[in-house]
């Protein structure tokens, strides 16, 4: 098997899956129990949170949730409920995840007026357009960190330091948030200050059904969900500890030699694209060409992230095709694959429907190599000459 849909989701490293089983088994006390089996419950929230913490910017603090839908979704709307005698308007992109777009549909729903910034051919949202964008009456910035199905390193960093300059100028409180679920594990996250970070636990080899908000002690927003008073009050239910376990524990890994595991995916990434580009003619690079390192290099593409459309022909049936010889791909973002029509991002970008229905994501992890892509070259030129060869006989 070679699995090329990382983006989608990882596989658990298996010290998560071992973490979480002896927790499950041995741990699995509520951590707001006052016996013994409740504080070593306790204890292993704690060390989670700290770990966690420790690969952020100083002076924030960690909550936990669901996953990145949640946290997007808690970011987005306390920060509007919180704000909202002080102004309507919401600044994001139009790149943005579903949870991000789907939330503010919403939120304009209850009155709130939300600006879509454009993006360029690349998928790059302008530091000049954020900084247009910004008003008095201005409440929330919201600007992912890495797109998910071109892996642009979007502004977010710049943007977060503007954010910050205009309050300072205007006496305003802006608050800006950035979905990080592509890029943490992928990139250093603790060098840039953001006000609200939303993060996924099974992009980066964690578990499914699990993420964590990281807010800016500044920051105090509303509790999310009502009840118990977990989590600091901020997410009331009882916390899922084998699940913050393996987070834990997958975040720690994760940024253990990263730079090393990025060179590893920039060096395959590069590979497959240089690969297929040489092998088949009528291959379009979804995205920048050069590849980026960290938050700052703004403007690049993730390692993580290959997107190519491949001319005259469809993504989907690719998609199967390769499916057959047990090489997983995708066509883009998972949460958006059960819904018709062209990718969002793709048309934000100015691709036409054929270049949008002929595209593909390859999207890595630290254990992909170069043998794999051999043969991922091989069955997708393969695959790619068949089809053009059927579709010229329509």
């Amino acid at each position: 098997m070679i699995y090329l849909d990382n983006s989608a989701t990882t596989r658990q490293y298996d010290e998560v899956t071992e973490m979480m089983y002896t927790t499950a088994k041995e741990n699995f006390g509520n951590p707001s129990s006052l016996h013994t089996l409740g504080f070593d419950a306790g204890n292993i929230l704690f060390k989670a949170r700290a770990d966690i913490e420790d690969l952020m910017h100083p002076g924030g603090q960690v909550i936990f949730t669901s996953g990145g839908t949640e946290s997007d979704n808690m970011a987005l709307v306390q920060t509007a409920r919180k704000m909202r005698r002080r102004g309507r308007k919401i600044i994001t992109t139009k790149v943005e995840h579903p949870a991000i777009l789907e939330t503010c549909k919403r939120l304009a729903e209850d009155g709130f007026v939300i600006e879509y910034l454009d993006v360029d051919s690349t998928g790059y949202v302008k530091m000049d357009d954020v900084k247009a964008a910004l008003t008095e009456d201005t409440i929330l910035v919201s600007i992912m960190t890495v797109n998910n199905e071109v892996g642009t390193i979007e502004p977010a960093a710049p943007a977060a330091r503007a954010v910050r300059d205009f309050n300072k100028q205007h006496g305003t409180n802006i608050v800006f948030h950035t979905d990080a679920v592509q890029a943490f594990g992928k990139i250093p996250m603790d060098d840039a200050a953001f006000d609200l970070v939303s993060v996924s636990g099974h992009k980066f080899h964690g578990p499914k059904g699990v993420g964590f908000l990281y807010m800016d002690k500044n920051l105090k927003l509303q509790p999310f969900i009502t009840g118990g008073g977990q989590e600091n009050g901020y997410r009331s239910s009882t916390e899922n500890t084998p699940g913050i376990a393996g987070i834990g524990l997958a975040a720690k890994k994760s940024h253990e030699d990263l730079l090393k595991k990025m060179s590893v995916m920039a060096d395959v990434n590069e590979y497959l694209r240089k690969g297929l580009m040489s092998e088949l003619k009528d291959v379009r690079l979804n995205g920048p060409l050069e590849l980026g390192y960290n938050l700052y290099d703004h403007g690049k593409r993730c390692p993580s992230v290959l997107n190519l459309t491949f001319a005259g022909t469809r993504g989907e049936v690719l998609l199967h095709t390769l499916e057959q010889d047990r090489i997983y791909v995708s066509t883009g973002s998972a949460c958006s694959s059960h819904k018709t029509g062209d990718s969002h991002v793709l048309l934000a970008m100015g691709l036409d429907h054929k270049k949008i229905e002929g595209a593909i994501r390859f999207s890595f992890s630290e254990f992909n190599t170069r043998t794999e892509m051999d043969e991922v070259i091989d069955r997708t030129k393969a695959a790619v000459n068949r089809f053009r060869k059927l579709g010229s006989f329509r």
